[in-house]
């Protein structure tokens, strides 16, 4: 049973989550405050440690240096985001906010503690045998749901020597979670060879991966052995896989099947122990379908699979990497502290981030690098706050997201109207055929806000039935 010791100077909230836990099947031990944590408890017994941010005496933080190896959740009831990531820069695992819900506690504990063996059972001879677990994904980090089954099958699937199939959009992290899946397995301590197979011309694609003999083709001077050979014993991550030429598909898929390789003009054939990971943004199913990609070699990688969920759908961990991220660039380019404004938190959490995690980390890089004050504005992170508020109220009507532009002869009128001309405009042009209930709800506002906007605009309501052409004629320039 893993033992978890609670360090919270609030009774109340002490004695319920040591029921929590305790309905968990966790065995719970308290403590009110540092020093008597410390003074009761031999710290390196403990599996977790939860502590609070404010106790009397000493902070919980301090308890992240005296409990050694035993990681430390961090709990704070102050709204305070700095507060969080200074908690993680001094070495704690996680925070978690309160009031906090019940399960986010369990499902935070279960990881932590999954992702973190205390060393004594690391030690322990009947877990000798075990295999190695992933901590988190090397280089990712999350507490989303997704994100969370996402650890959980990477910690499933490592120690196999089964295919996996990495799916998410570009920028996500999928030759991340492949490493990690190399790292934690079998073959950790052996070679990863990485392929990108759209960055390969098709024509030395299939020279690459399996080789070819001396006198093959015109200038083949030598033989040379190919990646795949190379990666015997080891682990291979072909990335991009969609991007692979159907007459590369064919000697993979042989590859897969039988285990064994054959050069570009060899008549031998020669066995390899290579396991095989796969990575791609595009729907390998719809491409089989389409005749685009071999169903048969679809079938053969989609063995396991991991999904990334794009960082528009990992909800508070867009604010948890962006600042992970800021001191981290801040500490790698040798500035002072930084801190992101209120509107740099709004842009972040509303964009839609279409390059993902990759976008994010060289926003942050770029506004680190040309910001000369401590705290960074959406306009250093290069976001358009205005544009990101128009495009969410035409995501709500349905209508494709428009990206501004400098010259002067756009296709698209609406492209260079401010958030507030977009508001007047659709209004004057709705309002005869939408109630207002109706404009609210496309507007993705209440009507009290609409009928404010309407006094502050000067945009009078219609009689039902009068039309307004005239108006919708003046607001269309005609």
């Amino acid at each position: 049973m893993h033992k978890i010791l609670v360090v919270e100077d609030e009774t109340v909230i002490r004695t319920a989550l040591r029921r929590l836990l305790e309905r968990n099947g966790y065995q719970v031990n308290e403590a009110g405050s540092v020093q008597e944590a410390e003074t009761n408890h031999d710290l390196e017994e403990f599996d977790l440690i939860i502590s609070d941010l404010r106790l009397p005496g000493a902070p919980g933080t301090d308890l992240i240096r005296k409990a050694g190896e035993v990681p430390v959740l961090i709990m704070t009831s102050y709204a305070s985001l700095r507060s969080a990531v200074d908690s993680m820069r001094m070495g704690a695992v996680d925070y978690i906010a309160k009031p906090f819900d019940h399960g986010d506690m369990i499902a935070a504990v279960q990881r932590i503690i999954a992702d973190h063996p205390a060393p004594r059972r690391a030690q322990d001879k009947s877990d000798a045998t075990s295999q190695p677990k992933p901590s988190g994904v090397n280089g990712i980090t999350g507490n989303c749901p997704a994100m969370l089954t996402l650890f959980e099958h990477i910690r499933k699937v490592s120690p196999t020597d089964s295919t996996v199939l990495v799916l998410g959009e570009t920028g996500t992290g999928k030759e991340i979670v492949a490493r990690s899946v190399h790292r934690h397995s079998t073959r950790g301590d052996k070679i990863l060879i990485s392929v990108n197979c759209a960055a390969i011309p098709d024509t030395l694609i299939e020279s690459e991966l399996f080789g070819y003999e001396k006198g093959a083709f015109t200038g083949a001077n030598a033989s040379r052995m190919g990646l795949i050979e190379a990666a015997d014993g080891g682990t291979l991550f072909l990335d991009e896989i969609g991007e692979l030429p159907m007459e590369a598909q064919a000697r993979l898929l042989r590859f897969i099947q039988e285990g064994e390789i054959r050069r570009i003009g060899s008549v031998h054939s020669r066995k390899v122990n290579v396991r095989l990971i796969c990575a791609t943004h595009r729907n390998l199913q719809s491409l089989a379908a389409e005749g685009e990609f071999r169903q048969d070699l679809f079938y053969r990688i989609n063995v396991l699979q991991l999904s990334l969920p794009p960082l528009r759908e990992r909800g508070k961990d867009i604010l948890h990497l962006a600042e992970n991220m800021l001191q981290g660039q801040v500490e790698r380019l040798g500035k002072k502290p930084m801190r992101l404004s209120p509107r740099a938190i709004q842009a972040i959490t509303t964009y839609q981030w279409p390059g993902n995690v990759r976008e994010l980390e060289h926003a942050i890089e770029r506004a680190v690098i040309l910001s000369d004050s401590d705290e960074i504005d959406n306009e250093a992170l290069g976001i358009d706050l205005e544009l990101v508020n128009i495009n969410r109220i035409r995501g709500q009507q349905g209508i494709a997201p428009t990206v501004r532009k400098p010259s002067a002869g756009n296709s698209d009128p609406l492209e260079d109207l401010s958030l507030e001309d977009y508001f007047q405009r659709f209004v004057m042009e709705h309002q005869d055929s939408m109630s207002e209930t109706e404009l609210a709800q496309k507007l993705g506002v209440s009507r009290k806000c609409l009928w404010e906007r309407r006094q502050r605009l000067g945009i009078p309501r219609n009689r039902p039935g009068v039309a307004s052409q005239a108006r919708k004629s003046a607001i269309r320039g005609k």
